[in-house]
């Protein structure tokens, strides 16, 4: 009789061993307009949590920090279409809402994701909130981590958090966004500060946020986002889910650092919003709470995941 293989022997370990979803490895899922890459880790039984990261045109290489949850279930992280390890199809018709939630929703179908736990950082919770109002089946949970709901808000907090910059900073933004000349080298310098303020603490910036903007796709994100990270002035400009977000009826948490570009008053806000909803901020964070303090993030994560499964 042959020997069984490492994999054989690996599934065999596993309580469900026909769900592609609780299989760790990585592998590519066909979706509309290519395909995109996928990696699971993790061998625990409890339900899985799929990682749904920002950007637009971000890889997922940021949010590698919450791999410590998979000592619990199996996480599963993906790069959208246009982004990362993903293919990258530059066709602009393919950069909209509707075929991004299609996307999500083909990466479940694919990993046999009946049950799930989603969180969404960023713009990743734009798109899981427009997912939800799809009414998908078996999402047990939901994090809103570092949420914009409101490009309204954003922009307004964005403008604040800007006149708390050094004055040069604050007069090369103001100037060479009304001139249109942003590629000035002191504007990009000012730009590079306001992320050292609120987009991440850490000095230097650890090779996984230095590895996402390296794989970034910068004109997927001009054409939905913007030109600036200050205001949104592509496709998403006029995004604004307030109205929505009492309609959730699972339960949620939402994160956000001290130091955020989502302010800690701003995800206060969404937080009253939802029914039940709980929120935690992250004291020596910015906007990349997870790698600003990855063990206390992954660990709220993991309790937050872990009392869910308990209470279903």
């Amino acid at each position: 009789m042959p020997r069984p293989t490492a994999a054989i022997l690996a599934c065999l370990l596993l309580t469900a061993c026909t769900d592609r979803g609780r299989t760790p490895g990585e592998g590519f899922i066909d979706v509309p307009g290519g395909r995109v890459w996928y990696e699971i880790v993790g061998y625990g039984n409890a339900t899985p949590l799929l990682l749904v990261h920002g950007g637009p045109g971000w890889p997922s290489d940021y949010l590698q920090p919450l791999r410590r949850v998979a000592a619990d279930r199996p996480v599963i992280f993906y790069d959208q279409l246009g982004a990362g390890r993903s293919d990258r199809n530059m066709d602009e018709s393919l950069w909209r809402m509707k075929r991004f939630i299609e996307e999500l929703a083909a990466v479940r179908k694919s990993l046999e994701l009946e049950e799930v736990h989603i969180l969404g950082h960023s713009w990743g919770s734009m798109l899981v909130v427009d997912y939800l109002q799809t009414n998908p089946a078996g999402v047990k949970s939901l994090v809103l981590a570092s949420p914009v709901m409101s490009a309204e808000r954003w922009a307004a907090d964005a403008q604040a958090l800007i006149k708390k910059l050094p004055f040069d900073s604050q007069y090369a933004i103001e100037t060479h966004q009304a001139a249109g000349t942003t590629s000035d080298p002191a504007y990009q310098a000012a730009k590079q500060e306001y992320y050292e303020w609120y987009l991440s603490r850490l000095d230097p910036w650890p090779a996984r946020l230095m590895d996402t903007f390296g794989k970034m796709n910068s004109r997927l994100r001009a054409h939905m986002w913007g030109g600036t990270e200050f205001e949104l002035t592509g496709t998403l400009k006029g995004y604004e889910r307030e109205a929505y977000l009492p309609e959730l009826d699972l339960p949620v948490l939402i994160t956000a650092g001290r130091h955020d570009e989502v302010t800690p008053e701003t995800a206060q806000h969404y937080q009253g919003l939802i029914p039940g909803a709980r929120i935690e901020i992250f004291e020596n964070s910015a906007h990349m709470t997870m790698l600003d303090e990855p063990d206390a993030y992954a660990d709220a994560i993991r309790d937050f995941l872990s009392e869910v499964d308990r209470q279903q």
